[in-house]
């Protein structure tokens, strides 16, 4: 990650821009359905923030609320989808689709979530650990590997 731990991004058009500071706490791939659904593609990487490091510095995101206390974030320009809101991990964050980083090659995923929604046909190559669904506790993954 950069060495100032400032992390900039923004939409498709430039109509919405943000910052988050200091490190991400979580770095994942997520093949549930919800995620597929929004984004149209068969899995999203997120980089997840606190919330209170989070600055939306140009423009306003819209917000759609999926179930109570899940927000998803999106230009109400372009259609970019942004962010995915709520409460885990013992804190409220703030994830960004990491296609929406100005730098999404400085971060590297550490898990899978979902992996038990996971399209047959489409896997990672990697040997991280897979969650069957998002872990809210101490769960062990399932396996590690390509499923």
């Amino acid at each position: 990650m950069a060495s100032d731990d400032l992390v900039n991004g923004g939409c498709m058009c430039g109509a919405v821009r943000y910052e988050a500071t200091g490190k991400p706490f979580v770095v994942a791939y997520c093949h549930c359905t919800d995620c597929r659904g929004i984004t149209g593609a068969p899995v999203v990487t997120w980089v997840l923030f606190k919330t209170k490091n989070v600055r939306f510095t140009k423009g306003k995101r819209n917000t759609f609320e999926s179930s109570p206390g899940i927000d998803w974030g999106y230009c109400d320009q372009c259609g970019t989808p942004l962010t995915w809101e709520g409460n885990a991990f013992d804190t409220h964050f703030t994830g960004f689709r990491i296609s929406t980083l100005d730098k999404p090659e400085e971060f590297v995923p550490d898990r899978h979530w979902y992996d038990s929604e996971r399209l047959p046909w489409f896997d990672v190559a990697d040997n991280l650990p897979r969650y069957a669904k998002f872990p809210e506790g101490d769960e062990e993954p399932t396996h590690h590997g390509p499923g």
